[in-house]
């Protein structure tokens, strides 16, 4: 820290003072930078008005002041301060009588350090001198500098009491005690005349670390990726007074990414409470984040030297574990990449899975999208049968609104109560945050049923026309896409492809992927196409029947009228063609049918 003005005498006075004469040091402090810079001048108000003091008691001592030491902007709440250090090292080294300060406060606020302080000082020979108290080395004097630094002490403690008190107001009412996180800003606003400090959102860096929740909350990014990705799209964290913006670290991101405060909680001494500040994501999206967190650290998931676009898609087809690259050189120099198995690799499994080459693997993740992709009758019959359940769903959906909303006010008062029990010291810290971490997960969950239950049924139907439209499509928009977008292809449509060292693959479909594509939905989705067929040739021969005259037009159409029972629908178990006419055909039936 940078020294305050330091007062020097000439060296004849110093040459009479060390001869005999008293020499004196003084110290003076103040708390923090607004004190040491107010009025505009560098020094305040305080730090002239101690120095002035200390100067007239040096002079009534009969002594020279040789040096002062003064600390801006410093706690006493410590001894660990660049000034006091110094003056401690300054008087071992050079001979003085007293060393003077304007209040035992101004020294030290707990009475430890202020032992430890007057021992260093005992040992230089130096007596500590107070402007405002009586303190000496008679039994009175003694006394009183114990009292004085209990009470400083005291006041310490006491006030850092009020200001936890008030903060922790703070938080209850919803505002922001502490600086907020990236993403957001720190604002004061003069509202009818009095000071308001509020928290706003940060246009330049809110949104981006909203998209940083979406995008690592969609499974396509670790935080590795998402941090360089973050940082190309120029997110830094926010400048103080004196710390320029810089680019953020992986641990920090990570930190940020567990905040509670981006969905609108406020946590203060390990404590939850509603915040009032906007929240930048949902609930929802906050805790698919921690899970992705927390499933990513226990799998170790990394991207290194060896990395490929099916990294983190593909796995052991014996043991389950990860698949990574390797590269095996032969000896004439050639590399081969291959895919093995990491339990083998580092012991962790008994598997006995070989290496698997990485482009035949390639051509047998391929061919799983030839395998899943739907017919265009298919696509049609799914999509069908699935609006009429999504239009049947409408009439529920009221009821289901109520009832998570009844639920949701019933979590908030649940979060309440434990606040309040906690507060009157009925449950200690630990069972709190055990049941707050508790109650904000079933928040999120009932978040996330009533989101459903408000769900916009126009948007819905639009997602299932694009999901199936890409079903469709799949084997050839995989085929012509860039390696980037078929990492993102497998991690849509598969939580995780399990390969065998024969290339057989099984793959375990991600939803809306699992839904659509289950053969439940197709069977039912054939069903319903059969049953409207049957109507459809139902409403022909009916009509035919009624009006003679449109026989011809059948005839015409290759058709003839039916005669006896109406034909029927099966399904074909094992067929690809699941919707058959029944024995009679459109012909009249034989007496054998």
């Amino acid at each position: 820290m940078k020294r305050a003005r330091t007062t020097h005498v000439d060296a004849g006075l110093v040459d009479e003072a060390t001869a005999g004469g008293a020499t004196a040091v003084i110290y003076v402090r103040v708390s923090t930078k607004e004190q040491a810079e107010r009025a505009g001048d560098p020094e305040g108000y305080s730090i002239p008005a101690q120095r002035e003091a200390c100067t007239r008691k040096a002079a009534s001592l009969g002594a020279i002041v040789i040096d002062e030491f003064v600390d801006r902007g410093e706690s006493a709440r410590t001894a660990d301060r660049p000034e006091l250090q110094r003056l401690l090292d300054f008087v071992r080294e050079n001979a003085v009588t007293y060393a003077i300060v304007h209040k035992i406060d101004r020294l030290a606020r707990n009475r430890a350090d202020d032992v430890a302080i007057n021992l260093a000082l005992k040992q230089a020979g130096v007596q500590l001198v107070s402007v405002t108290e009586n303190i000496d080395e008679t039994p009175s004097g003694i006394l009183l500098h114990g009292i004085m630094s209990s009470i400083a002490e005291f006041y310490s403690r006491n006030l850092a009491n009020e200001v936890i008190k008030g903060s922790v107001q703070k938080a209850k009412a919803g505002g922001t005690p502490t600086r907020a996180p990236t993403g957001y800003l720190n604002v004061r606003r003069i509202v009818n005349g009095q000071e308001i400090r509020t928290v706003e959102i940060d246009p330049e860096r809110g949104p981006l670390m909203a998209w940083a929740f979406e995008a690592y909350a969609s499974g396509g990014w670790t935080t590795r990726t998402l941090l360089a990705e973050l940082t190309e799209r120029g997110l830094t964290s926010t400048p103080g007074p004196k710390t320029p913006a810089k680019p953020l670290g992986t641990s920090n991101l990570q930190r940020l990414l567990r905040h509670p405060y981006y969905m609108g909680i406020v946590r203060y001494r390990e404590v939850l409470y509603a915040g009032k500040h906007e929240p930048l994501v949902t609930p929802e999206t906050w805790q698919k984040v921690q899970e992705r967190l927390a499933a990513n650290n226990f799998a170790g998931e990394k991207q290194r030297e060896h990395n490929h676009y099916l990294k983190g898609s593909v796995y052991c087809g014996a043991c389950g574990s990860r698949l990574v690259v390797s590269h095996a050189k032969n000896r004439h120099g050639t590399i081969y990449p291959y895919f093995i198995c990491i339990g083998r690799q580092q012991r962790r499994t008994t598997c006995t899975q070989q290496a698997i080459r990485i482009d035949q693997t390639e051509d047998a993740v391929a061919a799983v999208y030839a395998a899943i992709r739907l017919t265009a009758d298919q696509v049609d019959q799914v999509r069908d049968f699935i609006l009429d359940e999504m239009n049947k769903l409408r009439a529920g959906t009221d009821h289901e609104r109520t009832r998570q909303q009844r639920r949701l006010a019933k979590l908030h008062d649940e979060r309440k109560k434990v606040l309040d029990a906690h507060y009157a010291d009925a449950i200690p810290l630990d069972l709190l945050k055990t049941e707050q971490a508790r109650i904000t997960a079933e928040i999120a969950a009932t978040e996330t049923r009533l989101a459903a239950a408000d769900n916009d049924f126009a948007a819905a139907e639009a997602n299932l026309i694009k999901a199936l439209a890409l079903i469709e499509d799949c084997e050839g928009a995989y085929l012509n896409a860039p390696d980037n977008l078929r990492r993102q292809f497998n991690q849509a449509f598969f939580k995780r492809l399990l390969i065998d060292d024969n290339y057989n693959i099984t793959g375990e479909l991600a939803e809306p992927f699992e839904t659509l594509l289950s053969e439940d939905i197709r069977q039912a989705a054939a069903l319903r196409a059969g049953a409207e067929l049957i109507v459809a040739v139902d409403e022909v021969f009916r009509t035919a029947a009624e009006d003679p005259s449109d026989e011809p037009e059948l005839a015409h159409a290759g058709a003839r009228p039916r005669q006896g029972p109406a034909p029927t629908v099966r399904i074909a178990q094992g067929l690809k063609e699941k919707t058959m006419v029944g024995a009679e055909g459109l012909e009249p039936p034989t007496p054998s049918l």
